[in-house]
């Protein structure tokens, strides 16, 4: 009789102790991390802490507001634009908060057309997604400049709780940071993908540039609800 053949001979080498044995059999488990890609993962990491320090954001400022005793101005008409010689309410905030979430929809288009390797089509929507971020931006830029000139600081406020001037400036201007960021990131994709320095490797990076952007859109809403509407 042929004798049973070992299915054991191979065996994998001893890890070392203690934390670095730990480090190298995760790091070399093909079943967790095959076919993963890291560029994706690594954005979900950034992005999750991100969402740490937005919370943070946010929820101090609902701290701040039901604390004061002070009255809060009123979003309404702190916000608002004169329209043919009437007041009308967050006119401005409502047509930023369209143009984002438009965004949103030609990033996602973006890499439909980016996975199809539709090269044209790829660059052309990631163009229209930064232009409508910088549009954001200047929108951004303009809510600033009137809250300026009507006295609005980061240390005082003239309508009403000078904290409001705080909490404004630094959201709304983290925020704002994060869309010229995206705008950026994306317009050096949109270059890369028009040179064709994707063909070959894919267009996974239009993929997690999307999701930064996604996430940069859905922290708006967040704002536009707890800062504007509330």
């Amino acid at each position: 009789m042929t004798p049973a053949t070992s299915t054991d001979t191979l065996q994998s080498p001893a890890l070392p102790e203690g934390v670095q044995g730990i480090v190298s059999d995760w790091s070399s488990d093909q079943r967790a991390f095959k076919n993963v890609p890291w560029g994706k993962a690594m954005m979900w990491i950034f992005l999750l802490s991100d969402t740490f320090i937005f919370s943070s954001f946010l929820i101090s400022y609902m701290t701040v507001r039901m604390s004061t005793t002070v009255p809060w101005p009123n979003p309404s008409e702190v916000f608002s634009l004169t329209l043919f010689g009437q007041s009308v309410p967050l006119l401005l905030i409502a047509i930023m908060t369209f143009v984002l979430i438009s965004s949103s929809g030609t990033m996602a288009m973006a890499v439909k057309f980016g996975y199809e390797k539709n090269r044209k089509m790829t660059f052309i929507l990631l163009l229209i997604t930064a232009a409508l971020g910088a549009t954001f931006v200047g929108m951004q830029a303009f809510e600033w400049s009137k809250l300026i000139s009507e006295g609005v600081r980061p240390w005082g406020n003239p309508m009403g709780a000078s904290q409001f001037g705080a909490a404004f400036f630094m959201i709304t201007g983290f925020h704002g940071l994060h869309v010229s960021a995206g705008v950026a990131y994306l317009t050096i994709v949109a270059m890369k993908v028009l040179r064709g320095d994707y063909e070959k490797k894919g267009y996974e990076i239009v993929e997690i540039a999307g999701l930064y952007w996604h996430f940069v859109d859905l922290v708006w809403v967040f704002i536009f609800a707890f800062f504007y509407l509330w």
